[in-house]
């Protein structure tokens, strides 16, 4: 079985169709809902993981696309949470693409989220949890 996370974005007109039921009756896939912002008559967006046989998740997504739903991966990016960082530079050497850096003056660890490649070795060295993962929606 086939897992993916995606990020469905509704138009008004789309709302109050029932949408996930007939992802679930209709094509056989698991939905599990993980996050959701669905308002009558405007825009929605939901974060979902599906489940299923590829064939049933490429049917789900083509009955999907059919009624203008935009369907994107969820991405995720790294985040730097200043407030908890100590400026010790742990993290500074185990980033292969310097997004991590210091300076040497006032010792303050700084993150440029361009260079970075989620690659989470920041997140695994950094025992202040001074990096996070965040949800970004494509």
């Amino acid at each position: 079985m086939k897992q993916t996370k995606l990020v469905f974005i509704f138009p008004e007109n789309t709302v109050e169709e029932p949408i996930t039921y007939n992802l679930i009756t209709n094509y056989g896939v698991q939905v599990n809902i993980l996050r959701a912002s669905i308002d009558p008559g405007k825009q929605g967006r939901m974060v979902v993981e599906l489940g299923g046989e590829e064939i049933q998740i490429s049917q789900a997504l083509n009955y999907l696309e059919s009624l203008g739903v935009l369907v994107a991966p969820l991405a995720q990016k790294i985040r730097h949470l200043e407030d908890r960082c100590t400026g010790c530079t742990a993290c500074v050497p185990h980033c292969p693409t310097r997004a991590l850096d210091v300076d040497r003056d006032s010792w303050k660890v700084s993150f440029d989220s361009e260079k970075c490649i989620v690659c989470f070795s920041c997140l695994e060295t950094c025992i202040y949890h001074a990096m996070s993962v965040e949800e970004q929606f494509a």
